[in-house]
């Protein structure tokens, strides 16, 4: 009989009580500011790393998760009696984690020889961040619970991950230009126009696809975009910051046009705060013509 779970790393943004509730194994990333090192979810919470982004010029440090690491976990998961690891990693164009859990599974294949035959690896790249893999692990570790096989699950998650895409808008891009991760932010050149960029999180890659001028105008624009982009009648998943009120009007607009109230509300987390800064927008969403 199969044991499957779900091993995936702390850039999801999953709440702690989430994990816990539905036995999904995450990897904490540790991130070092002023000094101070800290696991992401399990030592602070994503207020208390607002609040210390907050304080401070210091953009926040943070490193990949090591093959070590993950050789160890698979190591722990395969004594505790699993079958099958279903491992979903932070976008493998923004991190090394991904190609560390590939080098891990190898590793620990050639080191517990006896495990060939009773565990089975699957590493997926994600190719985004954030509950763009947070949510579809939420479904997925439902879908264990009621039964579904490996196969089911894994075209699942690889349909989500080619389809989907997050339209996000960054109030401003100090932290995205401070850490040089988000190639979209640091082309873009409208900041002295008082224009925010609309940056589209998708298929590994980073793009700014529209601007917008001043926050006032933020509501109406990426609805438009939205809803211009999102295939009818699927579920949407709002993002936000240190701030939720921009991402709770946005929805009021998607329902007036789409009938749909967001499926899920989520904070962007430390490792994603980090690049892009804690003040931003986001909707993730089921793209047309993918």
């Amino acid at each position: 009989m199969s044991k499957i779970i779900i091993l995936t790393d702390s850039c999801c943004d999953l709440p702690k009580e989430t994990i816990e509730e539905l036995g999904i194994k995450v990897l904490p990333f540790t991130l070092t500011v002023n000094g101070e090192s800290f696991r992401e979810i399990y030592d602070k919470s994503t207020q208390e790393v607002y609040d210390l982004m907050a304080k401070t010029e210091e953009i926040p440090k943070h490193s990949q998760i090591s093959p070590v690491t993950f050789e160890e976990t698979y190591k722990e998961l395969f004594e505790q009696g699993y079958t099958d690891i279903i491992s979903v990693s932070i976008n493998s164009q923004g991190s090394g984690t991904y190609n560390n859990s590939i080098i891990a599974k190898n590793d620990f294949f050639e080191n517990n020889p006896e495990a060939k035959d009773k565990i089975r690896i699957y590493n997926i790249d994600s190719k985004c961040y954030t509950l763009f893999y947070g949510y579809p692990i939420i479904e997925s570790a439902k879908k264990i619970r009621k039964g579904a096989g490996v196969e089911e699950i894994i075209a699942y998650l690889e349909d989500w991950f080619n389809v989907c895409g997050i339209y996000a808008v960054p109030y401003n891009l100090r932290y995205a230009k401070k850490s040089g991760r988000i190639s979209a932010a640091k082309a873009f050149a409208g900041e002295l126009l008082g224009l925010k960029p609309v940056i589209l999180f998708a298929d590994g890659t980073t793009d700014t696809v529209d601007k917008i001028r001043g926050e006032k105008n933020i509501v109406s624009k990426l609805t438009d975009i939205v809803e211009k982009n999102m295939t009818p009648q699927t579920p949407y998943i709002m993002l936000h910051g240190r701030d939720d009120t921009i991402a709770r009007e946005i929805e009021k607009e998607l329902v007036k046009r789409t009938g749909r109230k967001a499926e899920m509300y989520g904070r962007i987390g430390a490792v994603v705060s980090a690049n892009i800064g804690a003040d931003i927008v986001g909707i993730i969403i089921r793209r047309k013509n993918k």
